[in-house]
């Protein structure tokens, strides 16, 4: 009865409040505390009691009643924060503030009238001194300073120490770093856990993530400034910043959700830690979010480039530069920690157990993939400790399978979008390609071809699954995936039969005379399979005799393609073929509940070759395909989310396009095809005269010969060694700023938090 009786007197003060038509005074403290004093009700009450049209009837109609509320709410924080909530009714109205807060926030940021309004200058709440110089602050710096205060605030948020209140003064004398909240970086004691303590702290960060929200309600094409919000929480008049950003790591990264093993734990008990290190997680890359925009704003360069490697490997270790403040360089201090914590999470979901659903699976790793690109891209040095041993490959291994299990789902292109980004970014150091060298031994479930090698096999076979079998919104990734395989290419010194035969397949593929003819940059992915056939060949042809075995089988796709026909005439016989094909193949099914894709159909590459050699009997489609320029579509489902992201298409025809004669003479006699071509006048005839010689019918006897074949003072003078590394400009920028955004909106479903808004950032579309 008394909380059905909380519920009806809220509602009375809600509807009060949406029905006057007269300003109601600031200093009317009964009614005002109708909305927090002896109110005990959940977030989802809350939500379901205060209705979105209830909210912006207020904010059009009775705007001075809305920033009443909110200043009240905030000085009711601030006044609480001060005093150290001494007692459970205090506790009890700290959280019906912050609730009635996260609930109101997002519609005042949705107007851009009420855009400035937090950043007022307002009376100083909880202060009475008038000989203050700082008698008056932003609202905004108000509410955030009570925000840091109360999650270090004894007995509500963190362990007392068993130290008694001595009044307003103790919530100030408090030295937070005492009481950060689990050990790891730069603490080494693990508190108690306590879930009341989780629970608080986990609805201030909803809270504080709202506050940060604010740049949702921006078009993507504004010009991006540094969120406010996020400035001040991390500066230095936040005396909690850095033991709160400490906290904050701890918690995700020690975060254990197997916890003692029992198997259906999580089923029988609530799992607070884990909401909280979901929610810690995503404050978490919020916060690091302003140093991308400050460190991506200087660089105006594309979005790779093209630099030679040396064996000075380490000379860019000192890359951390000015933009890294204190919040990333005290992950200095513990980086095994942190790997390790991050490893361990990205494999959960991949974990395999006797009893179906008996281990708890996490539901964020698309938060940690951004908090790990992050911190690699922020943080030189931890970079390359991640780099220096094999832990990388824990990392590696989790990404590859969430590429391949998300290949064929265009809700979560934006899922394999960071995953290739982190992999180019890895690619773009020697170490990344040293270390692919390790077998792999460790299986995890994808539904890929069975090998026996190494990492760098598993890589290039799912990368091959990718462009084969993976939704056509994926194409633009087509570069990236290639640019991956040529970055680690010289340092590969042995791949698999299976994995030289998935690279010889997309050649045949992309060699195509349709192919090649039918787009005006459809030949850079056969440049890029070159080079990465050069690359091993030049610095890894010892131990790369299935490579070298297999470019001797397709030598005819070598040959074609430096014989490939310039004139007119073939140009348009080569096109024609498929204009006449009337047996076109369907696309990838779209699975239930995601958009319609917006590219016309194409045949699956796995259908465009056979098995020998180049198909040229015309029954298949070209790639002269559009896509519409969408940055983010987020789709509505009563039961579920979906996330859909697609970036600017860079495999686009032009509907007024056409190859000529020169276009085509321009790149092929550009063609390194010189090391392949010598490889093969050296190598043919010797294999050709063993086989008639000792009537040899098993290729085993030719991989041995191969083996132990030597090409030195035969190929042309090696070149040199290109990495296309990673480098941040504005559109990355933009693309990580709205897809960490669009997971986050998605992810906080319960309650809704910004659902029904007029989000600007991206578009809501609901089915």
């Amino acid at each position: 009865m008394g909380n059905s009786d909380s519920k009806l007197n809220f509602r009375k003060a809600v509807i009060q409040l949406t029905t006057k038509t007269q300003p109601v005074e600031a200093s009317e403290d009964v009614f005002w505390d109708q909305f927090w004093t002896d109110v005990n009700l959940t977030a989802q009450d809350m939500f379901a009691l205060v209705p979105a049209a209830e909210i912006r009837a207020v904010r059009e109609e009775s705007p001075s009643n809305l920033a009443t509320l909110c200043y009240k709410a905030v000085e009711r924080l601030v006044l609480n924060a001060d005093s150290g909530c001494v007692c459970e009714r205090d506790r009890q109205t700290v959280l019906s503030c912050i609730r009635l807060l996260t609930r109101i926030l997002p519609y005042i940021f949705e107007d851009p009238d009420w855009r400035g309004f937090f950043w007022s200058t307002v009376p100083k709440v909880g202060k009475t001194d008038e000989s203050d110089d700082e008698c008056t602050r932003p609202l905004a710096e108000s509410l955030l300073t009570a925000i840091s205060d109360l999650l270090f605030c004894p007995d509500f948020t963190v362990e007392s120490h068993g130290r008694t209140s001595d009044g307003p003064s103790d919530i100030q004398s408090i030295d937070s770093c005492e009481f950060i909240w689990e050990a790891g970086v730069g603490f080494a004691q693990s508190p108690p856990l306590n879930h009341t303590h989780d629970s608080s702290r986990a609805e201030l960060l909803k809270l504080l993530l709202t506050c940060f929200s604010e740049e949702m309600y921006q078009s993507p094409s504004d010009t991006h400034t540094p969120n406010p919000w996020v400035s001040f929480f991390c500066s230095r008049e936040n005396r909690h910043a850095l033991p709160l950003f400490t906290s904050l790591l701890n918690v995700v990264c020690a975060y254990d959700p197997v916890g003692y093993g029992i198997p259906y734990n999580h089923l029988m008990f609530s799992d607070q830690r884990g909401m909280l290190a979901e929610l810690a997680l995503q404050t978490l890359i919020v916060s690091l979010e302003q140093e991308l925009v400050d460190h991506s704003n200087t660089s105006p360069n594309p979005s790779t480039n093209t630099d030679t490697c040396s064996a000075d490997y380490n000379k860019n270790t000192a890359a951390e530069g000015c933009q890294v403040t204190r919040l990333t360089n005290v992950c200095r201090i513990d980086f095994h920690f942190i790997l390790r914590g991050i490893s361990r999470l990205l494999n959960n979901p991949l974990l395999q157990t006797y009893l179906p659903h008996s281990c708890k699976k996490i539901q964020f790793h698309q938060e940690l993939l951004v908090l790990f690109w992050k911190l690699c891209d922020l943080n030189k040095k931890f970079l390359f400790y991640v780099l220096k041993s094999s832990d990388v490959l824990d990392i590696l291994v989790p990404i590859l399978f969430y590429l391949n299990d998300a290949r064929t789902n265009q809700s979560r292109v934006g899922l394999v979008h960071i995953c290739v980004f982190i992999l180019l970014l890895l690619s773009g150091e020697r170490n990344f390609g040293v270390r692919l060298n390790k077998p792999y031994s460790v299986r995890v479930p994808m539904d890929i071809s069975v090998f026996a090698g190494t990492h760098a096999d598993l890589l290039i076979v799912v990368f091959h699954k990718i462009i084969t079998s993976g939704h056509q919104r994926l194409q633009p990734l087509y570069d990236c995936l290639l640019t991956i395989i040529v970055n680690v290419s010289p340092y590969l010194k042995s791949l698999s039969m299976v994995a030289a035969n998935k690279l010889l397949h997309l050649l045949e593929v992309f060699s195509s005379p349709w192919f090649l003819f039918c787009s005006p940059v459809n030949h850079h992915l056969v440049f890029f399979l070159l080079e990465v056939f050069n690359n091993i060949i030049q610095y890894q042809f010892d131990g790369n005799f299935n490579l070298v075995y297999g470019i001797i089988r397709k030598r005819n796709l070598f040959h074609q393609l430096a014989n490939l026909p310039t004139d007119v005439s073939s140009i348009q016989k080569a096109l024609q073929r498929k204009r006449r094909s009337n047996t076109p193949y369907k696309t990838t099914p779209v699975q239930t509940g995601t958009l319609n894709a917006s590219l016309k159909a194409m045949p699956r590459i796995d259908k465009l070759t056979e098995t020998s050699q180049v198909s040229e009997d015309g029954t298949t489609l070209s790639l002269q395909q559009k896509v519409q320029h969408r940055l983010m579509t987020l789709t509505f489902n009563l039961q579920y989310f979906i996330l859909v992201i697609s970036i600017q298409k860079r495999l686009s025809s032009s509907s007024d396009w056409a190859p000529t004669p020169d276009w085509v003479l321009s790149w092929k006699s550009k063609l390194p095809l010189q090391t392949i071509m010598r490889l093969l006048q050296v190598l043919v005839p010797q294999v050709e005269k063993i086989c008639i010689d000792k009537g040899l019918t098993d290729e085993s006897e030719i991989l041995k010969f191969l083996q132990h074949g030597t090409l030195v003072g035969l190929l042309p003078v090696p070149h040199p060694i290109l990495i296309r590394k990673y480098q941040a400009n504005e559109g990355t920028a933009l693309w990580f700023r709205t897809y960490m955004w669009g997971i986050i909106y998605l992810r906080n479903e319960d309650p809704p938090v910004w659902y029904e808004t007029d989000v600007k950032l991206f578009e809501i579309q609901r089915i």
